[in-house]
């Protein structure tokens, strides 16, 4: 007599739960923080100096090694255009509640990160998706986009490299976003907090460098190039070259003061991982941990592509940074499938592996995946999948 199949949630016998869907690169433990982070937050701990509070809007020292990191030949920071931040997602909320009023909206991709309508929508703010296309590498609409400016419209969102998408904008593409945004003196908050993690052979564009004329409020942080993302330091940097954002910078500081700044523990790493010395030990360390570590994420990339583009019913769009991959399933050819929630849920309890729907971040039809974990992990949740669509193929002939 056939068994049932199990119900969502409950364990399959020898097939352990594979979570394919937290966007944390330290999920299985094959990724560690590199060893230069670790061994000055144990120094600093013995050394008993950062245990106190500190200023709201960073320490001095890190907010200084944040604008040398990130300046650029055409933008360059100085220790008072930084603002350290609870992670990147508390930069988000400073910018994006500094920004906005009630009624006031904000334009953001879709696909894209769900935080940035949370935000808005908690001050009473909305926002208006501008498409992300598939078929054209995950690159914007840019006239769709244009058409969605209003006169409440008070920032544009550029996230780059995406999450969900994995992918990269051009130079020529970003210049795109920067025309739009000085023909209607709107200012852009660039998420970029996967700015260093595009793959080789792809390059990656601070938006800031490409914007002499346009204020940029660029975010990012420590969690994801540093593999620590549960000790939340993340910053905002303000390139702001005709100076539209003067009264902005003192309610950034005053919102700062919410949760009486990030952690000082983790703010005293900053200097040391960010700007050490040339040609140091500390630098050679970090640079090979770095290349490990991107060599990963690439490889994984790369193996997640190829692996899934031979499965039926899916069509993957290839990433080129980051850690993710959109997956397109196609409904036509798994019928007895409606949604893409509906496939997720289906997945989860018929082989245990579980991913992200795309109606996450507003994409019909997608699911996204988290390749970070371990080869053999990627390896059999991609074997389990591939049965999963044949099973439900045949359903359906």
């Amino acid at each position: 007599r056939e068994k049932p199949p199990p119900k969502r949630g409950e364990p399959i016998e020898g097939k352990p739960m594979i979570p394919l869907s937290l966007g944390d690169p330290t999920a299985f433990g094959n990724l560690q923080a590199p060893e230069v982070l670790s061994e000055t937050m144990v120094s600093l701990v013995r050394g008993a100096k950062h245990n106190g509070y500190g200023n709201s809007a960073g320490a001095e020292d890190a907010r200084a090694a944040v604008a040398k990191r990130f300046s650029t030949p055409h933008c360059i920071y100085k220790a008072s255009d930084i603002i350290v931040a609870s992670g990147c997602s508390g930069a988000l909320e400073i910018a994006i509640n500094g920004i906005v009023d009630e009624g006031d909206n904000l334009l953001v991709p879709k696909p894209g990160f769900p935080l940035y309508q949370v935000l808005a929508e908690s001050q009473g703010a909305s926002v208006k998706e501008y498409d992300l296309l598939p078929s054209q590498g995950w690159q914007a609409d840019l006239a769709q986009l244009e058409s969605l400016v209003d006169a409440r419209t008070k920032a544009l969102i550029v996230n780059n490299p995406s999450n969900p998408c994995g992918s990269v904008f051009p130079k020529e593409h970003l210049l795109g976003f920067i025309d739009i945004a000085a023909r209607h003196k709107l200012p852009i908050i660039a998420d970029e907090i996967y700015g260093e993690m595009a793959f080789e052979g792809v390059a990656f564009h601070p938006l800031a460098e490409l914007a002499p004329h346009v204020p940029v409020i660029t975010v990012g942080g420590l969690a994801k190039q540093f593999l620590v993302p549960g000790w939340r330091v993340g910053w905002l940097m303000l390139h702001d070259p005709v100076h539209a954002l003067d009264d902005l910078r003192e309610g950034f500081n005053r919102l700062t003061q919410l949760i009486v700044g990030a952690s000082t523990l983790v703010q005293g790493a900053v200097p040391r991982v960010l700007c050490p010395e040339a040609g140091s030990a500390d630098a050679a360390s970090l640079a090979a941990s770095d290349q490990h570590y991107m060599t990963t994420l690439q490889d994984n990339a790369r193996f997640t592509y190829e692996r899934l583009k031979g499965v039926v019913g899916l069509t993957p769009v290839e990433p080129q940074g980051a850690m993710y991959v959109m997956v397109h399933y196609d409904p036509a050819v798994l019928p007895g499938i409606r949604t893409d929630a509906e496939f997720v849920e289906r997945l989860l309890a018929e082989e245990a592996v579980f991913v992200l729907p795309g109606a996450c971040f507003g994409a019909p039809h997608f699911f996204r995946i988290v390749f970070s974990g371990p080869r053999e992990k990627l390896a059999d949740a991609f074997d389990r999948m591939e049965a999963f669509c044949m099973r439900h193929r045949e359903e359906g002939v």
